[in-house]
């Protein structure tokens, strides 16, 4: 049950809340540093925010098109092995490039190499300081859970953790249909490639991505009354908190152009 909970829904409410959400799209906005490094680390870190994001900004550019890093259309492999063959950045951007993408993820305190670090490494961040991020990240996780309950929990979490690096490599073949036209009447209202509304994802991790792909700046993705979204429920609390300064929430704008319970739906 320990394991289901962290790799399920733990892991994936926190992939959608900090590199869906925040590193990508900038949904909502942290009071200040303290709160964005808690929130960066609130779990076990498996995915490197530069893999995630840049390449995600050009899923959303070409959704569904050749150029796509997760087209479902060519297929399983080509999703599934996404982060190893074309998610992580260009090799041989100019300067000018470079600098988009830095423009991109300044907002996620990921400290940037220099061009010429950037030439030297082929990657935004150094990979130094991204193995000594990641050290210190799971030696704190580790002595948390070996504190309450051993090493039979830590083994138990990261194990967890790895089961759920590797599902989620799955998941834009299956939230875009595996490619095909699966498109459902009064479910999924955004028509411009194939994503689509799935219960397990959204009810796990808040990820309704046809929703997502109607509003993709928008804190909230749960916009009917039983799409459960935690990642939602995480960053209205944060905002109560006073952690979060500001979000974007599309549910009126949803409901005004898209949803009206009781009467037709209007496809735009």
């Amino acid at each position: 049950m320990a394991a289901f909970i962290y790799g399920m829904i733990i892991m994936g409410t926190h992939g959608t809340i900090w590199h869906h959400r925040y590193c990508t799209h900038g949904a909502y906005t942290f009071s200040n540093k303290f709160w964005r490094f808690v929130t960066q680390n609130l779990t076990i870190n498996v995915i490197p925010e530069e893999i995630y994001a840049i390449s995600h900004h050009v899923h959303h550019a070409k959704s569904d098109q050749p150029g796509d890093p997760y087209n479902a259309q060519a297929g399983f492999l080509y999703c599934f092995l996404a982060d190893v063959n074309h998610q992580p950045i260009a090799k041989d951007l100019d300067e000018s490039d470079y600098n988009r993408v830095s423009r991109l993820m300044k907002h996620t305190g990921i400290k940037a190499n220099s061009y010429a670090q950037y030439q030297r490494w082929g990657s935004y961040v150094n990979p130094w300081r991204a193995i000594l991020s990641w050290v210190l990240n799971w030696s704190f996780w580790y002595l948390v859970f070996y504190l309450i309950g051993g090493h039979a929990l830590a083994f138990c979490l990261f194990g967890a953790a790895g089961f759920w690096a590797v599902g989620v490599r799955t998941f834009n073949y299956e939230g875009h249909a595996k490619g095909k036209d699966k498109q459902k009447e009064n479910s999924d209202y955004n028509h411009k490639d194939k994503s689509i509304n799935q219960l397990w994802p959204g009810l796990v991790a808040g990820e309704w991505h046809n929703n997502h792909h109607l509003f993709p700046k928008s804190a909230r993705s749960g916009f009917k009354p039983y799409q459960v979204d935690f990642a939602w429920y995480y960053i209205r609390f944060m905002s109560w908190l006073g952690a979060v300064s500001h979000y974007k929430d599309a549910k009126k704008q949803f409901y005004n152009l898209y949803y009206r319970p009781g009467e037709n739906t209007v496809d735009q």
